[in-house]
């Protein structure tokens, strides 16, 4: 891949400084827009003409689009790459936690266990897609295979799983209820701010103006956000390893993707699609993730994936060891009686 004999942590390490000044300004360009679209919304739908009802609702993408933005922001301040300061990213995270219903300490830690074993067969389960190997999908029963087909898809994974995880799984730390107080400190803060905040958008509008604007931002911004997280690990060019064969390095350049996405796509979605980049270090800063691709021409054919490339992906559900590749129900059921 590259002729350099240096580690890539080492080749990136000048790219992991925080840019204080510049973080200020991607969370105004983001948040401002935000909140500008809320109103402009509310003020559209109560203006009682049907097309400007129509056209308040098309608005609503964009508003989830910069919602999936604030989720970005509020990533990297998990990873310290948002601010020089800990205290800075911390609670920027937290009030943004708010916002995108996303409780910050809690998520933080499963996001820091998705970076340690992303790739690792040995070590699957947390902050991952769920995905089984075709050994393990077949030693399942019939209930146990229908599951999983329903968990995979695409209504549910896109739709209504998106919406279950954001609206609901994220009031209480599942999977750290018995971790100590903090997982718990997290959930909850984050519920009251969620409750505060939507007290005081209520009292400003009403009940059914919070609910048509809000809820809808939140359902599609948490299905392109899952969307995202799939197609950067659910591939066809993926890699998976056990453990000893499993690192760090590797998993990053052949386990995510790189979701090559139209400028305006990718600047909505806070570059996480450089997302190859992102697993040789998190610590970079999203905005400075293109220069990266720029800087190191290697990078710009590593899990390449198009927009048109990426639903293909849909239909991606179990791992084959023996093939070292993602497979579909049907090619399993193609090479396999007992499927």
């Amino acid at each position: 891949m590259t002729t350099s004999s240096k580690p890539w942590s080492a080749r990136l390490a000048p790219y992991r400084r925080p840019d204080n000044k510049r973080a200020i300004l991607e969370i105004a360009y983001t948040l401002v827009p935000f909140v500008a679209l809320w109103v402009l919304v509310q003020w559209m739908l109560e203006a009682g003409m049907v097309t400007t009802r129509i056209a308040a609702l098309l608005m609503l993408l964009p508003a989830a689009g910069l919602m999936v933005r604030l989720f970005i922001i509020q990533h990297d301040c998990g990873h310290g790459s948002m601010f020089s300061s800990r205290r800075a990213n911390d609670w920027t995270g937290r009030l943004l936690g708010i916002v995108t219903m996303t409780p910050y300490e809690y998520w933080r830690r499963q996001h820091a266990a998705h970076h340690a074993s992303s790739g690792n067969l040995d070590r699957r389960g947390m902050g991952d897609i769920d995905t089984l190997t075709v050994e393990e999908y077949l030693n399942k029963g019939f209930f146990g295979r229908m599951m999983y087909r329903l968990y995979r898809h695409p209504v549910v994974m896109f739709g209504l799983g998106p919406s279950y995880l954001f609206l609901f799984r994220h009031r209480l730390p599942i999977g750290s209820m018995n971790e100590g107080r903090r997982p718990w400190i997290s959930a909850l803060a984050t519920n009251a701010g969620i409750a505060l905040m939507s007290a005081i958008l209520i009292y400003l509008t009403s009940w059914s103006t919070f609910l048509i604007i809000q809820i809808p931002i939140v359902v599609i911004g948490a299905s392109i956000g899952v969307w995202m997280f799939y197609v950067q690990h659910q591939f066809d060019e993926t890699h998976w390893d056990r453990d000893p064969n499993w690192t760090h390095e590797n998993a990053a350049l052949h386990g995510s993707s790189y979701y090559d996405l139209p400028k305006p796509l990718m600047w909505i979605t806070g570059n996480i699609g450089i997302h190859h980049v992102h697993h040789l270090s998190s610590r970079i800063p999203f905005h400075k993730l293109p220069q990266v691709v720029k800087d190191f021409p290697e990078l710009q054919t590593v899990g390449r994936l198009t927009l048109m490339e990426s639903l293909r992906c849909v239909k991606l559900t179990l791992w084959d060891e023996k093939k070292g590749e993602l497979i579909s129900f049907r090619e399993l059921r193609k090479g396999n009686a007992l499927a």
